[in-house]
């Protein structure tokens, strides 16, 4: 590998990040939007007050997004919003925005790793699996992101139930109930309940704003817990009744997982016993006998 091309990639790279930093950074002279005079200042001057990533790059990644997605497969953009809905719907970023992050990310790792190894089959096969890594990237991450919420709104479903059904049995609604338990604590749940109390107050029936939730999230757990409030609304039956039973079931099987984890923690323990801590063991045992076995021989 040249040095010289190890050291032109890597000005590359660092003058496209000092190029974005000053293209994207605020801009020190803005006008002080708190001061009185900002109601008679006009939409010109606001512009121009902001930094250059929000008057150029923002809008230029937008639209490029909007190409990308106009371009991407329906049923792929369906599921990477279904995912991005059930990461819980991050700020600032959008199905275009993802799609931009993951063809740009492919790009530059190839362009990258082209700058660095020879133009051979084994560096044409790197490049490409350099391009595929930087273009899957952004998807495992989001994958991660979603698997650590659900896991979270797993831990916390069974105690939101019993806050929900003792509010119930107190004398509250099932509709205040599900806003006071979102309210009283923090985490995805709660803000699942918020947006499922906001969906109620424009309109949307309880039953599919609860669905909605549930197919948003996609855990087996809250789905349950869903079906069974709709079947209780439709038949009639005691709601803080059903809650209740919904409560001691989801703590069964949350003390169920906790068993099932702590019975593969054996499994797991064993590739670093015996690939790290037992021949630590065998030097620190045997060493001693065979340095003296060494010395008698010699």
């Amino acid at each position: 590998m040249d040095l010289i091309v190890v050291f032109g990639a890597a000005a590359v790279v660092g003058s496209l990040l000092i190029i974005w930093w000053s293209v994207s950074g605020d801009r020190t002279a803005s006008l002080d939007l708190g001061q009185a005079d900002d109601v008679s200042r006009d939409l010109r001057d606001r512009q121009l007050g902001q930094g250059a990533s929000d008057r150029l790059a923002k809008p230029g990644f937008e639209r490029f997004g909007q190409r990308l997605r106009g371009w991407t497969p329906a049923g792929r953009v369906s599921a990477l919003e279904r995912k991005l809905a059930s990461a819980g719907s991050p700020s600032e970023w959008s199905v275009d925005r993802l799609l931009t992050v993951k063809l740009l990310g492919g790009v530059l790792m190839a362009v990258l790793v082209v700058l660095i190894v020879d133009f051979t089959l084994l560096g044409i096969l790197l490049v490409i699996a350099a391009g595929l890594v930087g273009f899957f990237v952004p998807d495992a991450l989001l994958t991660r992101q979603v698997d650590a919420r659900n896991q979270q709104i797993r831990r916390d479903l069974a105690d939101v139930i019993d806050q929900v059904s003792m509010m119930v049995q107190a004398g509250l609604g099932i509709d205040a109930a599900l806003a006071r338990a979102a309210r009283s604590s923090d985490g995805p749940l709660p803000d699942e309940l918020t947006r499922v109390g906001q969906d109620v107050r424009v309109g949307i029936e309880r039953s599919v704003a609860l669905a909605n939730m549930a197919d948003r999230v996609d855990v087996p757990e809250l789905r349950t817990v869903v079906a069974a409030l709709a079947q209780a609304e439709r038949l009639g039956s005691p709601i803080s009744q059903t809650l209740e039973i919904q409560a001691d079931e989801l703590r069964l099987k949350r003390r169920q997982h906790a068993e099932e984890q702590a019975m593969k923690l054996p499994v797991k323990l064993l590739f670093p016993m015996v690939f790290c801590i037992l021949p630590v063991l065998l030097i620190i045992v045997l060493a001693p006998a065979a340095i003296s076995i060494l010395e008698t021989l010699s």
